[in-house]
């Protein structure tokens, strides 16, 4: 149980003693550029949000964000962080998350933190969580390793989960510089639209 990622005392283990090398300690640049684009509130989710840092970015720019962790740790963190935002973090799991569908999914080392067994029903629950024509947008990490977390996934492997239901409108490579140590050279900014 305690090398198992799809189970949340996994991740209380690594937050509650600190070992967090996915913790970037801000939101990226590329999801500043991205906010500072979009004209119109969004109904936003955060799925494996970790400690929160970019539910205040959304926040701040007038989105109804929902973050949420099925760590009690990273919850515990996210809502230390985020202060007068905490109300924002709840305890839950993606896969039976009653709320949704919503306009954005933002993703950020949530993809990678699960077993690559389990990425079929990241996709399925993905096409119920993003209403048609919203979009799942965020950092992709892009690499043949064979163990993790964070586990990488192939680019034929990403758009074989998704093609059915979303089709690519954004994608680029990710400055290095604004990567963490454990993505730098591996990050991809995509933006995934719901087909209607």
């Amino acid at each position: 149980m305690a090398q198992d990622s799809s189970r949340p005392e996994f991740w209380d283990t690594r937050f509650r003693s600190g070992v967090t090398p996915w913790d970037a300690g801000r939101a990226p640049a590329a999801l500043q550029a991205f906010l500072d684009a979009e004209r119109s509130p969004l109904g936003v989710l955060i799925p494996g949000c970790g400690t929160g840092y970019e539910v205040r970015a959304f926040a701040e720019r007038g989105h109804d964000v929902l973050a949420i962790d099925f760590s009690d740790a990273a919850v515990e963190a996210a809502q230390r962080e985020l202060k007068d935002l905490a109300g924002r973090v709840r305890k839950a799991d993606f896969f039976t998350l009653p709320e949704g569908p919503f306009d954005l999914v933002y993703e950020r080392a949530f993809l990678c933190a699960l077993p690559r067994t389990m990425w079929p029903g990241w996709a399925r629950r993905m096409r119920e969580l993003v209403r048609p024509g919203g979009r799942l947008a965020g950092f992709f990490f892009i690499d043949a390793n064979d163990r993790g977390p964070p586990f990488g996934v192939l680019r034929n492997t990403l758009d074989a989960l998704l093609h059915a239901a979303f089709e690519l409108q954004a994608d680029e490579a990710v400055d290095p510089t604004q990567s963490i140590p454990v993505f730098s050279g591996k990050e991809r900014w995509q933006v995934w639209r719901r087909k209607l």
